[in-house]
């Protein structure tokens, strides 16, 4: 949303290392993350939480939308922060940037719908089977997720350009994140294996790509598959990386 609304001179964007450690997510000097926050010289998320709020009890997430003169966090949810995004800055922003609406009234329903089972089924069923500890817990969720995602291709059979038609919209951004890590990451560590998005949903792949291949400052820009792929592993304690399947094989050139 940041590369898509323009807002670089609004939000400075700083990654965390892909390791979830003891103390929860922190910094340090590899791949794209600083050794240290560039601003208070913090070194775990945590403490960011801390300075907003002393007694603060609950998990440290990301991302984390920070207030830098008022030193306190805006909002820890990425759906909400999407939205702030799409409609905050629009008074300091050229006219087509403002002009990006990505949740617009016609479709609010629509987005709204989808979004609901998007998430619970897609975008947090990858974590609820890879994350299974019991053939029961897994099988639950394994195949409502393939479920999900063979109606996703069909709703894009009719060769529509985005999730809903002509338009990018809010399904679209929060779709591709899980999307793009599936063959990556989601399909060989996480076991959301009957099948992989290039070879068992075109749709879906023809989609993925458009996004990835057209809009390579939104999209490609911002995927880091590699580290991804690190943090995965990680997450799910094994001390392999896969080395593959390479990202997105198939090229639009």
């Amino acid at each position: 949303m940041v590369k898509l609304k323009g807002l670089e001179e609004f939000i400075d964007v700083v990654w965390l290392h892909w390791v979830l450690g003891e103390k929860g997510w922190f910094f340090e000097e590899v791949d794209n993350s600083p050794a240290k926050d560039p601003y208070y010289g913090f070194k775990y998320l945590r403490e960011f939480y801390f300075k907003a709020d002393p007694s603060y009890d609950k998990r440290f997430t990301v991302p984390m939308l920070w207030d830098r003169k008022y030193e306190t966090i805006v909002n820890n949810e990425s759906s909400e922060i999407i939205r702030i995004f799409n409609t905050a800055f629009n008074d300091f922003l050229p006219a087509d940037k403002a002009a990006i609406d990505v949740y617009p009234e016609d479709l609010r329903a629509e987005i709204d719908e989808m979004n609901e089972w998007v998430y619970n089924t897609v975008n947090n069923g990858v974590y609820k089977t890879g994350f299974a500890s019991t053939q029961e817990a897994y099988d639950e969720n394994v195949y409502p997720l393939f479920e999900s995602l063979e109606r996703l291709e069909k709703i894009l059979s009719d060769g529509r350009e985005f999730i809903l038609g002509s338009k990018l919209s809010e399904a679209d951004i929060r779709l591709f994140v899980t999307i793009i890590r599936f063959d990556a990451a989601y399909f060989t560590i996480f076991r959301c294996n009957i099948k992989m998005i290039r070879y068992g949903f075109p749709n879906l792949q023809n989609w993925l790509m458009h996004l990835y291949y057209d809009f390579p400052k939104v999209f490609k820009e911002t995927t880091f598959l590699e580290q991804l792929k690190k943090g995965y592993a990680t997450a799910t304690q094994s001390a392999v990386v896969p080395a593959g399947p390479i990202p997105l094989m198939v090229s639009r050139d």
